[in-house]
This record gives structure tokens, sequence and C-alpha cells, in this order.
């Protein structure tokens, strides 16, 4: 691939969809060739918007424009008709989480990329906010000694979609990801969920039991508000220490056992860049737009929506059944 990637962003939405378009026209490394929606007259104006052509067709943009790579935004329940499109065209993907909310259509959409050895990628961009990039060091280098248990919590208002574990499966998907990215993979789950406001089962607790000895819980909710403090949580406490990540992006505090001190970070005055949640997709395609350049995997393949949906599904079948339910381990 010679010059700038050619990337096509296919959703039109005022948040997430605009974002990606914004990101991949500002970067020196993409160029942003076309945006895909339904609608013309909203697809236009955000093609306007960052200077790119407009399209109501897949097909006919793919074929139009033949880019390097699509990333779709799209609606959480609208993921697996034109996600499977991409693929059968043959054009590297990014995705949004969730990857899909059946199980089947995840293991269909890996296989038809496996077949053609796609690169195809899942934005589980909280990997890549700072405070979690310090939790991942300070645990890889055994600064929180043999861990011992962790805890996630995330609430928030309900979207769009109408599964009735959305929740579960389109939001607690990070904390499925990060806990298992930082502690190693879950093998036993145990829910409680609950449907008391009417909304699905919009709010849950799921204890968990890591394959290393450890166990965590995972809370998470639609019945809440994202303008509260500290809607994000996770903690995370070895035999050495305790680490705590605050709100994704805004702070990031390590403790050592019996030291009354701790080691604080947060965005100093100008960073910018380190206090924006919209920023952390911008640091995953800073590792993501060089390891397709150069051939390489994804960074964070879509597999590991899929392992979201295979706990999330678990969960399911724990609060259904009113059992613990083991967790086989991720697939390779």
């Amino acid at each position: 691939m010679a010059g700038a990637l050619r990337v096509a962003v296919v959703g039109t939405g005022a948040w997430w969809g605009r974002e990606h378009a914004r990101v991949f026209s500002e970067r020196a490394d993409t160029a942003l060739v076309a945006v895909v929606g339904r609608t013309p007259e909203r697809t236009e104006t955000r093609a306007a918007e960052f200077g790119t052509r407009p399209y109501t067709s897949l097909a006919t943009m793919l074929e139009a424009e033949q880019p390097d790579l699509v990333s779709l935004c799209l609606p959480n329940e609208e993921h697996f008709d034109t996600t499977l499109e991409v693929i059968r065209a043959g054009v590297p993907l990014l995705v949004e989480k969730p990857l899909v909310f059946e199980q089947w259509q995840a293991e269909y959409l890996l296989g038809e990329a496996a077949r053609r050895g796609l690169f195809f990628a899942i934005n589980f961009n909280h990997r890549y906010a700072v405070p979690v990039q310090l939790a991942a060091k300070a645990i890889g280098g055994g600064e929180l000694g043999d861990l011992v248990f962790a805890t996630w919590r995330f609430g928030g208002e309900a979207g769009t979609s109408t599964h009735p574990y959305a929740n579960l499966i389109e939001t607690q998907c990070h904390g499925f990801d990060l806990l298992e990215h930082l502690c190693g993979p879950i093998t036993s789950v145990a829910a409680q969920v609950t449907d008391l406001t009417g909304q699905g089962f919009s709010t849950l607790a799921v204890a968990l039991g890591f394959g290393n000895g450890a166990v965590g819980s995972l809370v998470g909710s639609y019945d809440s508000s994202y303008a509260y403090p500290r809607a994000q949580a996770l903690e995370v406490n070895g035999t050495l220490g305790r680490l705590l990540v605050d709100d994704t992006v805004k702070r990031f505090t390590q403790s050592r056992t019996g030291d009354p001190t701790s080691r604080v970070w947060e965005a100093g005055y100008f960073d910018d860049r380190g206090r924006a949640f919209s920023a952390m997709f911008s640091a995953h395609l800073d590792e993501l737009v060089p390891a397709l350049v150069a051939g390489e995997a994804p960074p964070v393949h879509a597999r590991a929506g899929a392992r979201a949906l295979d706990l999330a599904a678990a969960v399911i079948t724990s609060a259904q059944e009113r059992r613990h339910v083991a967790v086989p381990p991720p697939k390779a």
C-alpha cells in the first residue's frame, strides 16, 4: 500500500459514526475516501463535512472506491449482514463493538474472514486509555504480585437496542475484554439479573472465576447515568498492591501493600489527548494502521468480540438456569 491508507466509513451516526469519519479524515496516514449511509441527505451532509464522497450502496462504494480498509460503525443490532458483505468482498475491516448479538453469527463471520486470510479488527478502544495501559504495564511487570481479585462496574443510560440483554452484550463487553486483557481468562460465571425498570435485564451482577485462581465481579447497568462521577470503575488487587482506574480515562491510582501513599496519574494541563475519551480510538489506530500496512495481524482481532459474546452467553445461561457456568478457554 503506497501513500495514505484509503478508508471508507460505513455508518453516519451522530456520535461514533461521525467520530470514525473525523479521525480517519484527520490522520496523515489515512485518507477518508467515502462515507456510506442509508439516508441520502444525512449521508451527503456527513460526506460534505469531511470533504469526501457519499454513497447509499455499500456494493457501489466498494466497486468505485476500492478502499484499503472499511470501518463499520452501525446500530448495535445491525452488524451481521453488512459485516458479512464487506468480508465477502475481501476488504480488510474494522468493526465497532459488539461484534454481533448471536454466537453463531460471530463464528460465521470469523470463519468467512479466516478463509480469506482477511484483516478483521474490532475497536475495543478502552484498552488504549492511558490508565488502562498503565494498569497493564504494572500487572505485566509483577508490581501487584499474584492477582487475587478484580472488580468492574459500568453504569449509564440505555441506547436504542431492543435485546433483553443489551447492556450485557453491547456495553459490558468492554468489562469482559478488559478483565481478561489484564487478569487472564475467565473460567466461570454466576449471575444475578433484574428487569426491575421494565427495560429488559438492564442491571446485572456477575461473580467471576479466573484461570489463575483469582476471583472477580462485574456490575453493569442501564438504570444509572453516565453523568455520575465514577460511572466506570475498575479495581485489581494483588498480593503486593492494588490499582484503580476511574472513568476509563480520568485517573489511575496504584498502591502498595502496607503503604498509605499512592502513585496517581491524571492528565496534565496541556494533555487534552490523555483526558479525552475519543482519543482512545486514535491511539488504537496508531497501532492498527501500521499493522495493516505491514501485513500483520490486527492489534485487537475480532476474535476478542466473539470471546466477549461467549462470556455474555455464559452469563445468560447462569441467570436463566440459576447456576454457576464453566466457560471454555478462548479460541486460538
